[in-house]
């Protein structure tokens, strides 16, 4: 429902319980208008908790992965250093 759904039950049973004069034998105009209002409220709360959960878990934390090269042996071998015969790029003209 959410939002706007809430603040709609909220205005409509507001309407009931102030804006309304009429005396119906059948129907308590007030008391709608009061579970409107609460029904609006629940709504409004649970559209936000969800929300905000959904926040919550949209969190991710990524770790950086290193890789070491091991030898058949297993012992942790030594990266090469770059390349040192590639000439640098020229300067400007």
């Amino acid at each position: 429902m959410g939002i706007g759904g809430g603040i709609f039950l909220i205005a409509i049973g507001a309407i009931l319980v102030w804006g309304v004069r009429a005396d119906l034998r059948v129907l308590d105009l007030h008391v709608i208008g009061w579970v409107l209002i609460l029904t609006g409220i629940l709504v409004l709360a649970l559209t936000l908790w969800f929300w905000n959960d959904r926040r919550r878990r949209g969190l991710v934390t990524v770790v950086e992965e290193t890789k070491i090269a091991h030898d058949q042996s297993g012992r942790p071998v030594q990266p090469e250093p770059p390349d040192s015969s590639i000439p640098p790029p020229p300067s400007g003209p």
